[in-house]
């Protein structure tokens, strides 16, 4: 993870999370281990994947104690096999004792989205079709699951409200029809930000196509109806294919000649990759 996001955003998140474990003491961790030993343990893999998050494993041990010691034998971005040693982390064993379910937290879960995003990305390959993500994201996790996505070979939607228009069902009620939305947005937007706007129906797709929308994304429309939706649209708009997107089903959307295709199931279904921490013990200083 670039390292000011770190400092600025993820480092904030991380400290949160520790916070919400230990209240007020590591009650477990303090009755067994009453004053500072030098320790280590290893991280090993219980399962083949994807790697994504060593460095947010490392901060969350480096928040309790700068001098904890990570040595990393893996990095983001590489696949692990079962019982493969992933790193050693050395420092004050009950540093190690409180911080451990933190990190494994945030590792398991940003290494499962990695995994299960590279699976999904390769079903993709050749077709000059782009994944993306969605906001379908864990409240206060954002910035750690779409950097998973990215590790995984997947790329970013908008990160938040703030980031772009992306006109949907709704915000087509209040505005009263997609032409006024479109033109609306328009007029409110910086000129640097697309449109982009959800359709449901061809009627819907002609309507956005004909008011300039930059993107038009074709929600939970049959692949028959997104045919027929891109032969309207012709190159006036990008295109992108939306709606209970899984890696079961992905295939069937490849040959449309869409440009992107989203799935919120890389961040809303994806399991954990398990990873462990095992083997501590005290070691001379």
């Amino acid at each position: 993870m670039n390292s000011i996001t770190m400092q600025l955003q993820a480092a904030k998140l991380i400290r949160m999370a520790l916070e919400e474990d230990i209240t007020s003491e590591d009650v477990s961790t303090n009755a067994v281990m009453p004053t500072k030993v030098q320790g280590t343990v290893d991280l090993i893999a219980k399962e083949d994947g994807v790697i994504a998050g060593m460095d947010v494993y490392a901060r969350v041990f480096k928040l309790l104690d700068e001098d904890t010691e990570i040595e990393m034998f893996c990095h983001d971005g590489d696949e692990v096999r079962e019982g493969d040693l992933m790193a050693k982390v050395t420092g004050d064993i009950r540093v190690l004792l409180s911080g451990e379910r933190v990190a494994l937290n945030y590792l398991q879960r940003m290494s499962g989205i990695a995994t299960y995003t590279r699976s999904v990305a390769k079903l993709l390959e050749g077709s000059g079709v782009t994944l993306l993500d969605t906001r379908k994201t864990t409240p206060n996790c954002r910035v750690f699951e779409k950097y998973a996505v990215r590790v995984g070979g997947g790329c970013n939607h908008r990160y938040n409200l703030s980031d772009g228009v992306l006109l949907k069902d709704n915000h087509i009620g209040a505005a009263g029809s997609i032409t006024k939305a479109i033109q609306m947005a328009k007029a409110y937007a910086p000129f640097v930000r697309k449109i982009e706007i959800e359709v449901e129906n061809l009627a819907m797709v002609k309507e956005a196509a004909e008011a300039g929308a930059d993107i038009i994304m074709l929600d939970n429309m049959s692949t028959e109806d997104m045919s027929e939706a891109i032969r309207i649209i012709d190159g006036r708009a990008e295109t992108e294919c939306s709606g209970n997107v899984t890696k079961e089903n992905i295939g069937r959307l490849t040959a449309l000649g869409v440009d992107y295709i989203s799935s919120g199931a890389l961040t809303h279904s994806a399991p954990i990759l398990d990873i462990s921490m095992k083997n501590l013990h005290p070691v001379e200083e």
